[in-house]
């Protein structure tokens, strides 16, 4: 939710489905394009942290790109 409210939610989604478009088009496997989206890789690495969202930077996912 924090990633969308960054990007006023539709810019979220937006990204995101250009995003996944391009690593379908680059892997030629859905699977594994979305595992490569940014925003869910941030999430993936962070998923065991409960304290993460009280240190993340604002745009925080642009490390995972």
């Amino acid at each position: 939710m924090r990633q969308q409210l960054e990007m006023l939610v539709i810019f979220f989604y937006i990204f995101y489905v250009i995003e996944y478009y391009y690593w379908v088009f680059k892997l030629k496997n859905t699977h594994l394009a979305y595992k490569r989206i940014s925003f869910e890789r941030e999430a993936y690495a962070n998923e065991s942290d409960l304290e993460y969202l009280k240190k993340r930077k604002f745009w925080n996912f642009r490390k995972y790109l």
